[in-house]
């Protein structure tokens, strides 16, 4: 238990005896770095420049008693420095920079975390004002650090219990103020963190102050009857002591405890009994060296004693969610009385205390990546844990879990850094938030060991390594955003502008055969496009190619503006049709100079919404709708021409429409099984499939007929078909 110390050692003049706190530091393992520490301690009296806390410390003296906390929990050097110094940062005029230069890096990216983590103090401005996005960045950055390193959470908890010691300096608002966000914010933490030391005393500080006359209550009570409980605990433990020794154990330990008068006053009301009536305000705790000592003791205190029905937890069985392990159990003792029996392991006792400063111990070094990284993912998932519960018990959830958690991950480089990125992101989001030259050259991704592909989504603690390439080569794909290869705005800005500082003649070549393709996969021709060039404010028709190479121009807006002309280029494979498919109402139409009429799409060519259309009068079956480019439209006889309707797209296209398409692929185990995957998961309803297969090209070639809702849907379609393994070309069957 960390206890309240009586004072810095001060010299005759009233002025600090660093010799003499350097000594008592000396003697707690920090000897061989304390020529580093004097340093801290000169640098810090030089810049202090009569610097004040806000309880009338001088920054060094602050600093002094943070490190003497921190001291008992075995921190590492580093962290003590940047306890020392972090007080100056703040109150005075010393700047991170000033600390890196001096002290170094390590001790500078401590003190840079420790300021960030002044962002919880704002958690009231929040709950006042949920939309301040500063506030909430502020927070972000805070949360960033302290996922980055334990040790600047171990320095905060020290410096805020350094002022709840101190609270009677403060006026009456502060120490309010203090001891709510101790309450709510800072004890939570230690306990989430699993360190006992600094939250009991935390804990019973902020009551003192929040609820004085129930801790004086409490207090006076406890004091009333001191003598007596520690006559009765005495000879609890003296019964203890004999029958263990008389079990033949070497190394145990045996005491008294007195419960914390916060923890007594949380029983109280939650039992709704006076402090007469909690028998267990006194407790005995053993400590043993194995886990089956613990249970060889359990079972002879329930054979001295009677135990209390309802009263036992088998905390090593279950841990809490913090890591403590324990046994508990209360029994009635001699006279009657009700007393608790914690029975655990030393090294049970160190992490109940400790906590995660007990799992890492910066001194002894030697961790290998692996583990530190594993280390790094087990306290991010605490942290997360922790700020879930904060946000609960603060009623901002909506602030901060929706904008805060919900929305953001943090993931780690191969260097251990830390990376808050928003959620959804893939490995080459994160490739571009690390430098833009690593995005360009991105080739590949390893997430926790494994290749994964580019499009992968990111989770919070994943481990990520960028593949690269000697050259930037960015794909136009990545800027594709049916394909799903950038999340973020950011990432995708940089590939538009790596395609936009490239040569003009080569953009202008590779948007022509984007164009190209799209078209001639869609069985729409290009005469058209000047003017579709004109329309989009491009004066010549090679910006308007330029344009689409750099990323600008999306083939989805160009075929919005597109109408096919009437002929087409023939398949170059063709197969038999598919059976024929349902006819479907084409109620989306407008058929020029009459009223509403049947109409059915014709299943002869599948016109689509966008494709130029033609109406055939039937006889009996309304009007059959086709293509301009159809083959029977085309080669029909001049009788059959008079009977032509002209019809247009209406605005509302409601229905879906059958399209036949073509798609060629080189042949393998497991090809139709990916096509198929692919409709399904598209949603693309499929009416028939028809393959064939070229044995001595090993080639495939399949027909579908597959229902979609337009041009557009189409077009995504065919994409995402031609990335699949060994597919070489899909397209609409013109």
């Amino acid at each position: 238990m960390v206890k309240v110390k009586e004072g810095t050692p001060l010299l005759p003049d009233g002025s600090i005896d660093v010799e003499s706190w350097l000594h008592q530091l000396g003697g707690k393992g920090y000897f061989e770095h304390l020529e580093r520490i004097r340093a801290t301690c000169t640098l810090s009296q030089v810049a202090c420049q009569g610097g004040r806390t806000e309880t009338g410390e001088s920054c060094l003296q602050r600093g002094l008693t943070v490190a003497d906390i921190l001291a008992d929990l075995d921190v590492d050097v580093d962290t003590l420095i940047a306890a020392i110094i972090v007080g100056n940062v703040h109150y005075s005029e010393l700047s991170v920079d000033d600390v890196e230069e001096q002290l170094g890096v390590n001790v500078a990216r401590l003190v840079k975390g420790i300021e960030r983590m002044n962002a919880l103090h704002n958690l009231q401005a929040i709950n006042r004002y949920p939309q301040n996005r500063q506030q909430i960045d502020n927070i972000r950055k805070m949360l960033l650090a302290m996922v980055d390193d334990v040790r600047v959470v171990l320095i905060k908890l020290a410096e805020r219990l350094c002022v709840l010691r101190l609270g009677g300096a403060l006026d009456d608002g502060l120490r309010v103020q203090v001891a709510t966000e101790a309450m709510e914010i800072y004890a939570p933490l230690a306990n989430r963190l699993g360190i006992g030391a600094i939250k009991w005393e935390m804990e019973d500080l902020a009551f003192r102050y929040l609820h004085p006359e129930e801790y004086r209550a409490i207090a006076k009570g406890l004091k009333a009857r001191r003598l007596e409980r520690d006559r009765y605990v005495e000879m609890i433990v003296d019964t203890l002591n004999t029958r263990i020794r008389a079990m033949q154990m070497q190394h145990f330990a045996v005491y008294g405890r007195s419960k914390h008068i916060h923890s007594i006053a949380r029983k109280m009301q939650r039992k709704n009994v006076s402090l007469d009536e909690i028998y267990d305000a006194t407790a005995v705790r053993v400590l043993v060296e194995t886990e089956a000592q613990c249970y060889d003791i359990l079972s002879l205190v329930h054979s001295l004693w009677e135990q209390v029905p309802a009263e036992f937890d088998d905390y090593i069985a279950k841990p809490k969610p913090n890591g403590y392990q324990s046994l508990h159990t209360a029994v009635k003792g001699p006279e009657g009385r009700v007393f608790e029996v914690q029975i655990r392991t030393f090294d049970m006792h160190n992490l109940a205390e400790m906590g995660v400063a007990a799992h890492w111990k910066y001194k002894e070094g030697g961790a290998s990546v692996k583990e530190s990284h594993e280390r790094k993912i087990e306290w991010l998932r605490e942290v997360l844990a922790w700020h879930r519960e904060m946000a609960s018990n603060r009623g901002i959830a909506d602030a901060i879990e929706k904008e805060f958690l919900e929305d953001r991950i943090y993931v780690f480089t191969p260097d251990g850094d830390v990376l808050d990125m928003p959620k959804g992101v893939t490995p080459l989001d994160f490739a571009y938030q690390v430098h833009s030259e690593v995005g360009h050259r991105c080739r590949g991704a390893r997430v926790n060991g494994h290749i994964v592909p580019l499009t992968s989504e990111l989770k919070t603690g994943d481990s990520v390594e960028v593949l690269t390439g000697k050259e930037a080569r960015p794909s136009r794909d990545w800027i594709n955003p049916h394909l799903n290869y950038l999340k973020t705005s950011r990432a995708r800005a940089k590939v538009l502008h790596w395609f936009r500082m490239q040569d003009y003649d080569k953009n202008c070549a590779e948007g022509h055969d984007i164009l190209e393709k799209a078209l001639k996969s869609l069985g729409v021709r290009s005469e058209r496009l000047q003017e579709v060039a004109q329309s989009l404010n491009f004066r010549k028709l090679d910006d308007f190619y330029a344009a689409v190479g750099r990323g600008e121009l999306k083939v989805g807006q160009i075929l919005s503006r597109l109408t096919p002309v009437e002929t087409a280029e023939p398949a170059s494979f063709s197969h038999a049709r598919p059976q024929p498919v349902p006819e479907v109402r084409g109620e989306d139409l407008q058929i020029e100079g009459v009223g509403k009429l049947l109409t059915t799409m014709a299943r002869c060519c599948q016109p689509l919404p966008g494709d130029a259309v033609v109406g055939y009068i039937t006889i009996g079956r309304g009007v059959s709708v086709h293509r301009r480019d159809c083959p029977n439209i085309l080669h029909a006889t001049e009788k059959q021409k008079q009977r032509f309707i002209t019809v247009n797209w209406g605005s509302a296209t409601r229905d879906k429409y059958v399209v036949e398409v073509l798609i060629r692929a080189f042949d393998r185990t497991g090809l139709l099984k990916d096509i198929t995957s692919l409709l399904s998961n598209e949603k693309a309803h499929v009416y028939s499939l028809q393959t064939h297969t070229n044995k001595q090209e090993h080639t495939a070639y399949m027909t579908l007929s597959i229902e979609i809702d337009g041009l557009n849907s189409l077009s995504r379609l065919l994409v995402k078909l031609e990335q699949i393994p060994n597919v070489l070309e899909a397209r609409r069957q013109v």
